[in-house]
C-alpha cells in the first residue's frame, strides 16, 4: 500500500471511529445518564426520576437489576485510620419491575461486615447471604417489604478491604500525616459499600465523610467548600448529581491542598507539590475546550485532578469530576500531559457511554484512546 493509501485509509477509519462513537453516544446518553437535562444536567432531583430496568446478564455481579435496582445512595461514613476501616451506613433507594412483587433487593458484598439492615424508621429487614467467592464475594439477599422505597444499609469495611489503600504517614510525600485513598474499578466498589457493582447501573449519592482533624476529604463528586465539626472530627458533604457506576465511586483522604487552574479546573496534591502540578497541568482547560469542540457538551461541571502520593501504584482513574493521577507524570516539563487527555477522554467515553460488562471493556478503553489522540492532536498539532 502506498504512503497516500495508507494515509486515505488511516483517515477514513478515524472517521468512522468518530461517527460511531458519536452514534454509540446518541443511543446510550438518554439512558438515566447525564445530560437528561435541557442544559446537560440531571433532568430531575438525584434519586427521584425512574429509571430503566436493566436485565443484562452480567457474569461479574450477583445484583439481579432488572427485578429490583438501586438508583440513588446516601452515604454516611467515618473514616479510621487506627483500624483501617470505614465505618457507617448507605441508605439506599430502589426500584422495582412492575412483575417483581417479593423478589429480594440483591446487592454484590465482598469482606464487608454487616451489622444491620432497616427500613428508615428502624424496623428490621430480614436478609441472608449466598455464595463465596475469592473473588465476586457474596450477594446479599434483602427481603425488602413491598411498599418500602429505602433500605437503610450498616455495615464496615475490612482492612484488607481491595478497594481501599491506607498509607501510612512515610508512604507521602510530607511524611507527616495518614492518606487514605480508593480505587474501586473494575469490581472493588463491592468492598467498600455493598452496591449492584455492574457498570449497567448507574446511581446518584449524597455523602457525608467524617475524618479526623487535620485531613481533607475529597471525592469524585460536587463538594460543600465549608466542612462541619461534628464531634472530634470534621465532616464532608458531598453529591453526585449525574448516574454513576458504582466503580466510578471515589474518595481520598489525607493532607491535601487545593489550586485553581481556570473557570473550571484545578488540582488536588499534597501541599509540597501543588504548585509543581499545576504548573505541569496548565494545559488542561484547553483540552476540556478542544474536546467539546470536537465531541460535545463536558456534562460534569467541573474537572479536577488529584496527583497521590508517590506510592499511588496506577497511572490514573477517570474518577468523574476528578481524576485521580500518578506523580511520576510531574515531569517537569508537560511532557507526560497525555495521561490528562486520556482521563479527560473518559469523561465522554467510559463515564457518559459505558460499557455494560467488563467483558466489553474496549468500549471504555479503545474509544478512550482514540479521543486522546484526537485531543493531543487538536491541543499541540499533528507532529505531536
Amino acid at each position: 500500500m502506498t504512503a497516500a493509501c495508507r494515509s486515505r485509509s488511516i483517515h477514513t477509519m478515524g472517521t468512522f471511529l468518530a461517527l460511531l462513537f458519536c452514534a454509540v453516544m446518541l443511543m446510550a446518553c438518554p439512558v438515566g445518564g447525564p445530560g437528561s437535562g435541557p442544559d446537560g444536567g440531571p433532568g430531575e432531583a438525584a434519586g427521584t426520576a425512574a429509571v430503566e430496568m436493566i436485565a443484562v446478564d452480567d457474569m461479574h455481579s450477583f445484583g439481579r437489576p432488572g427485578d429490583v435496582r438501586v438508583t440513588h445512595a446516601d452515604i454516611d461514613w467515618v473514616i479510621d485510620f487506627d483500624a483501617r476501616e470505614i465505618r457507617g451506613q448507605v441508605t439506599w433507594t430502589i426500584q422495582r419491575a412492575p412483575d417483581a412483587a417479593g423478589k429480594p433487593l440483591i446487592l454484590d458484598t465482598r469482606d464487608l461486615t454487616i451489622e444491620e439492615i432497616t427500613t428508615e424508621d428502624g424496623t428490621a429487614i430480614p436478609y441472608d447471604f449466598a455464595h463465596d467467592h475469592p473473588a465476586f464475594g457474596r450477594a446479599l439477599s434483602i427481603q425488602v417489604p413491598g411498599d418500602e422505597t429505602r433500605v437503610v444499609i450498616r455495615y464496615r469495611t475490612s482492612p484488607e478491604a481491595g478497594a481501599l489503600q491506607w498509607l501510612k504517614p512515610e508512604q507521602t510525600a510530607g511524611g507527616e500525616k495518614p492518606y487514605l485513598f480508593s480505587q474501586a474499578q473494575a469490581i472493588l466498589a463491592r468492598t467498600m459499600l455493598p452496591c449492584q457493582d455492574s457498570p449497567a447501573v448507574r446511581v446518584t449519592y449524597n455523602a457525608r465523610v467524617r475524618v479526623p482533624e487535620g485531613l481533607n476529604a475529597v471525592m469524585a463528586a460536587r463538594q460543600d467548600p465549608e466542612p462541619q465539626r461534628v464531634g472530634d472530627l470534621m465532616a464532608f458533604d458531598f453529591e453526585m448529581l449525574q448516574p454513576i457506576p458504582s466503580y466510578l465511586i471515589a474518595i481520598a483522604v489525607g493532607d491535601i491542598a487545593f489550586k485553581s487552574m481556570g473557570p473550571r479546573s484545578g488540582v488536588y496534591a499534597e501541599p509540597s507539590i501543588v504548585e509543581k502540578a499545576a504548573w505541569e497541568f496548565a494545559d488542561t482547560e484547553a483540552m476540556i475546550d478542544a474536546t467539546e469542540k470536537m465531541y460535545g457538551p463536558y456534562r460534569w461541571e467541573r474537572y479536577d485532578i488529584l496527583v497521590l502520593p508517590p506510592s499511588f501504584p496506577f497511572g490514573g482513574m477517570e474518577n468523574p469530576r476528578l481524576t485521580f493521577a500518578t506523580p511520576t507524570v510531574l515531569a517537569g516539563d508537560r511532557s507526560l500531559t497525555s495521561l490528562i487527555a486520556h482521563e479527560l477522554a473518559h469523561s465522554w467515553s467510559g463515564n457518559l457511554v459505558t460499557n455494560a460488562t467488563w467483558a466489553d471493556f474496549w468500549l471504555n478503553e479503545g474509544f478512550t484512546t482514540y479521543l486522546e489522540r484526537r485531543i493531543l492532536e487538536e491541543v499541540y498539532g499533528k507532529k505531536r
